[in-house]
């Protein structure tokens, strides 16, 4: 799929904020600080959220030193780096989301994505509760407005890696009763994209089309600009 990556690579060097990382800190004292978190899901809207929101929020997420976005992948990598990612910014809003690298299967020997449903989950849902919950509590000390979405649904005949069918439903139940418990609010991607997936989503696959991810990315706008108290976009 490296016509995906390539995509998503020129479509975020292409947004100012990322050509010109000085731009994120240039702008008006008064436009809040926005954080972005998640896999290659939230890397597909991200510069659609950026773009759309550059006159209200300065819009980040992590990126690595070549300039191309960081994929935060599961909850596993995000224990071990959520305090490097939030870094010492005072994010106003962390909009965040994992599970679709946490319920894939992966080789127990290299860690790599597995096809083979022998293979164990990168983290079961025991796994996933546990270092959900410890991401949470450290996003709850940098005293931003938290968001939660849920991770987006997927076909079921979906390989390398696999990912069993409706493993999505059940991540998001556990991912739902944390976040209920911390007075956070979720952005339900789940249920928005679930009845339109033969529209936005590409065949046999957890990817969005173009048009898909700027579909999330609205959805992403509404739920920041409703905790920022600013009309919503349109």
């Amino acid at each position: 799929m490296n016509y995906r990556r390539d995509f998503l690579k020129t479509s975020l060097l292409l947004s100012p904020a990322i050509f010109c990382p000085k731009l994120l800190f240039s702008k008006p004292a008064q436009q809040k600080k926005v954080l972005l978190l998640g896999d290659s899901i939230s890397i597909g809207y991200t510069p659609f959220v950026q773009d759309m929101m550059k006159h209200l929020a300065l819009v980040s997420r992590p990126m690595l030193p070549d300039g191309s976005a960081e994929n935060c992948e599961g909850t596993t990598n995000g224990v071990q780096n959520i305090r490097r990612w939030t870094g010492d910014t005072k994010w106003d809003l962390i909009h965040f989301n994992f599970g679709l690298h946490d319920l894939k299967h992966v080789d127990p020997a290299t860690g790599e994505n597995s096809s083979n449903p022998a293979d164990p989950l990168q983290a079961d849902l025991k796994e996933y509760k546990n270092n959900l919950k410890q991401i949470v509590e450290e996003l709850k000390r940098t005293g931003a407005d938290l968001i939660f979405a849920t991770t987006t649904p997927y076909p079921d005949t979906v390989n390398n890696p696999l990912r069993d069918p409706g493993m999505s439903e059940k991540y998001n139940r556990v991912a739902v009763k944390i976040m209920n418990r911390n007075n956070i609010d979720i952005n339900d991607l789940y249920t928005f994209a679930k009845p339109r997936l033969q529209e936005i989503q590409l065949p046999n696959n957890v990817h969005f089309t173009e048009e898909g991810y700027r579909a999330l990315g609205r959805k992403v706008i509404d739920r920041i600009t409703e905790h920022l108290e600013y009309p919503q976009y349109r």
